[in-house]
């Protein structure tokens, strides 16, 4: 008898929370399903740049033709922005096999370094968004600091100045919109694996009357 109470507080506890987050995601696949494809496909890529950034660092002469043209000391600072690229990619791969493994072993600390990386991925892109809003000038500006060689670029710069803000807008707000999506599949994945941990936790608890 008294191991309905317990079972009934466990109940009342998980009942607000399940109205927040969803057990799926895209696909009709897990959130932890998906949490676990998502940082594979991260690790993915940020170990295909850790080995273009290494191929660079080992033969500088086939990655830095512009750098020698404009001058060794803008030379030398790139390599010192390769270092620190490879470093950042090294970082990234942590972090993301991190949160693969902890997805895969139901360790929610596991996922939250990863989850801070999408928040703060997402800050960065919003206020690209946001200066491209106040200040639209800067594509032009930008675009003119482009290689000559550049693909498209004159047909680029031929395009309404108003019409390829809008155009750069609406396309970062599709990749905000995708980004939210994620952070918010990793979210919910963090929070099913602590709210069944904690619900084993009770459970072992109510069921054994000499814990009690």
């Amino acid at each position: 008898g008294g191991s309905r109470e317990p079972g009934g507080a466990v109940e009342m506890l998980s009942s607000p929370w399940a109205r927040f987050y969803s057990n799926s995601c895209c696909l009709c696949c897990h959130v932890r399903t998906g949490t676990i494809i998502l940082g594979i496909w991260y690790l993915i890529i940020n170990s295909v740049v850790l080995l273009i950034l290494l191929s660079a660092l080992t033969d500088p002469d086939q990655y830095h033709l512009t750098s020698a043209e404009l001058g060794g000391e803008l030379e030398f600072m790139d390599d010192a922005n390769m270092c620190i690229a490879t470093a950042i990619s090294l970082l990234m791969i942590l972090i993301c096999a991190m949160a693969t493994y902890g997805a895969y072993k139901q360790h929610a600390a596991w996922i939250i370094p990863f989850f801070c990386y999408q928040i703060f991925d997402f800050a960065l892109n919003t206020l690209v968004a946001i200066s491209v809003l106040v200040y639209p000038s800067t594509i032009q500006d930008y675009l003119r600091q482009l290689p000559t060689n550049f693909p498209y670029k004159e047909e680029i710069m031929s395009v309404n100045p108003t019409c390829l803000v809008v155009i750069i807008l609406l396309f970062i707000s599709i990749i905000l919109a995708f980004k939210g999506y994620l952070i918010s599949c990793v979210w919910n994945c963090y929070r099913y694996i602590n709210s069944r941990n904690n619900s084993d936790v009770l459970v072992y608890i109510t069921t054994n009357d000499t814990a009690v």
